[in-house]
């Protein structure tokens, strides 16, 4: 079931007004959404709802018994048992083909070959951000950040919880958890934040990223051999604004109909674009994901506590792994291996220019601050470009054909058919917003909280009319579904 669906439009009415009648009845509530969500994760394949079941099962136990034993030993047999059969399930649905196919290759070139014993594995859409929410509330517990949650109802409610079930944000349940067994209560702010992320959330999806991956990326991707160079780069900046675009326009639908429930999650994406390193870039996309990598793969890894070459091992290990959770191809592998060695050479070049760096006899001066806003700006389109030069593998299907993208840009004298002023105007206008006041979607929330209920829906339900309208035929799936 996608979010920009007339089904789906129905089913939340349906959730949102039943759901409301129930703030009376906070159990019969959970009952109800978790019921919802189960239905929402069915309706795409209803087989996959047991593995959910199962893994939250899995989940709910680990903390129960992390919550009963003393023993450290046991503590950390407890958790470890629990993270490696979570990881397996994800490895199993999600990289078993990969490895075969891999292993026959390598074996082939052997003179080796051998009958294996490939299978045709559906991959559970949204497997990797439940799986990693299980982590991380076992963890939590294992760690005393939480107190293990007695209640079953309330781990299920928090995995499967549909807004944020199949493309994030990842949750933690420190977070989530207490709301739900707080007062349900809907708030002006709520339903002004939740309308003004919905529909801001369709726009960038429906309107921008639907048009530039259509009329733009897919065409120059499928054989960047057939194009000339300036489509390739007006591609691939495309290709940049589409996923930010597609992703956090899902994000903000979810934390949207989250706060239309009366929940709060946190913001999953802060302007990246205007990112002047790589480390801030980590900052500002994908929160919730970069922050889960560093809270419970970077900091164990060791993070930065033990020198300097380790830190830069485990920057790499951390992105690399990460490149490798995005899926099962060698074009993600590149891309994570390829963003951890630059944050570790970003972090050895700032290290170098910091020990030559001069004292300023005037850090206010007028020369001063002038040299800050030049390094910001060229900051701001060197991370840019080297964030667009590995979206060039992230998006290629592919090895070969990110290597003819980068190869056709030896050749400018090609045709330019996809770069029309329309396309070009998306991908500046998508860029633009990277700039605007990030505090600017809550102050057009705030003016308009005072509306009266009743205006807020027809503002609601006209602005998702005019998003339509205005949108390409048809629905793409979020390109997120597919990790």
């Amino acid at each position: 079931m996608l979010f920009p669906t007339l089904e789906f439009g129905i089913f939340f009415l349906i959730v949102f007004t039943i759901g409301w009648s129930l703030r009376a009845s906070p159990e019969g509530r959970k009952y109800f959404l978790v019921g919802a969500s189960y239905l929402f994760y069915g309706w795409w394949d209803w087989r996959f709802t047991g593995l959910l079941f199962a893994t939250t099962l899995i989940n709910y136990l680990a903390g129960l018994a992390l919550g009963r034993l003393s023993r450290p030993g046991l503590r950390k047999l407890v958790v470890g048992l629990t993270v490696v059969v979570d990881l397996g399930v994800l490895a199993f649905f999600k990289y078993y083909g990969f490895f075969l196919t891999s292993l026959d290759e390598v074996l082939t070139a052997l003179g080796l070959h051998r009958d294996l014993p490939f299978l045709e594995i559906i991959l559970p859409i949204g497997i990797s951000f439940f799986t990693f929410q299980g982590i991380s509330y076992v963890v939590d517990v294992y760690r005393g950040h939480i107190a293990a949650e007695r209640s079953l109802l309330d781990v299920m409610l928090f995995k499967s919880f549909f807004p944020q079930l199949v493309a994030g944000p990842i949750v933690r349940a420190a977070d989530f958890i207490p709301q739900i067994n707080a007062p349900a209560r809907l708030t002006r702010e709520h339903v002004a934040i939740g309308t003004v992320l919905v529909l801001t959330g369709l726009a960038k999806k429906m309107v921008i990223a639907n048009y530039l991956a259509t009329e733009l990326v897919d065409p120059v991707f499928f054989d960047p051999t057939a194009v000339g160079a300036l489509d390739l780069l007006v591609g691939i900046y495309g290709y940049a604004v589409q996923i930010y675009c597609d992703f956090s326009g899902y994000s903000d639908i979810a934390i949207g109909i989250a706060a239309l429930l009366g929940y709060r999650f946190r913001e999953n994406f802060d302007q990246p674009y205007r990112a002047s390193s790589l480390q801030d870039f980590w900052r500002r996309w994908h929160i919730s994901l970069s922050t889960w990598l560093r809270d419970y793969l970077y900091i164990p890894l060791g993070g930065s506590r033990y020198g300097e070459a380790k830190t830069y091992r485990n920057l790499f290990l951390t992105m690399f792994l990460g490149g490798i959770w995005h899926g099962a191809a060698w074009t993600f592998v590149v891309w994570g291996a390829f963003h951890g060695a630059m944050l570790g050479l970003e972090r050895f070049v700032r290290a170098k220019l910091d020990e030559l760096a001069p004292p300023h006899a005037d850090e206010e001066g007028l020369l001063t601050k002038i040299g800050n806003f030049a390094q910001h700006v060229v900051g701001i389109v060197w991370t840019f470009h080297l964030v667009c030069f590995a979206w060039i593998f992230f998006r290629s299907d592919s090895f070969g054909t990110a290597l003819d993208y980068l190869k056709g840009f030896a050749d400018w004298t090609g045709s330019h058919d996809h770069a029309t002023p329309f396309l070009v105007g998306l991908v500046a206008l998508g860029l633009f917003f990277q700039f605007t006041p990030r505090n600017l979607g809550r102050e057009l929330a705030l003016s308009i909280r005072a509306l009266p209920a009743p205006l807020l829906g027809l503002l609601l339900g006209a602005g998702i009319l005019v998003i339509w309208a205005a949108a390409p035929e048809g629905v793409a799936p979020f390109i997120y579904f597919q990790f």
